[in-house]
């Protein structure tokens, strides 16, 4: 008997986990969707963070000159991989705990010329518009809120 009032807690409590909420929109998913999300996104942050250094280089070349690039784009790009690789495993320690995004674009590849930022800040000479690499998916960008 003690085996079944276990069993049917344990199933309960993982439909109700999975189960969304009647009155959840698409900014607030349901606490499983959030934490798996968060776990990828976690884990893609840890393991792909150094294609900041290439992402950098390349906005900034765009942006400015190839020497600028070459040099303040790198020293960016480290800077930025360092960054998204503390995210990452801040991310993987955190994912049980509902909370806001650290980094937005959440991967690395996500809108690929416009610049990392963490916790929602915008930061002098970050740049926020896209470039020739996202194919003018504009109308996914904040412009600063």
């Amino acid at each position: 008997m003690n085996k079944n009032k276990f069993l049917t807690t344990c199933l309960l409590s993982g439909a109700l986990l999975a189960s969304q909420t009647a009155n959840a929109d698409e900014n607030h998913p349901g606490y499983l969707a959030g934490f798996t999300s968060r776990v990828s996104q976690g884990f893609a942050n840890t393991a792909f963070s150094f294609i900041e250094i290439p992402k950098n280089i390349t906005n900034i070349t765009h942006d400015q000159n190839i020497l600028l690039g070459s040099s303040w784009g790198l020293l960016r790009g480290v800077a930025h991989t360092v960054s998204r690789t503390v995210i990452g495993v801040a991310e993987l320690i955190a994912s049980p705990i509902p909370t806001d995004e650290f980094i937005s674009p959440p991967y690395v590849w996500d809108r690929f010329s416009e610049d990392t930022r963490y916790f929602g800040l915008h930061f002098p000479g970050y740049w926020t518009h896209f470039g020739p690499l996202d194919h003018g998916y504009s109308d996914t960008l904040d412009h600063g809120k």
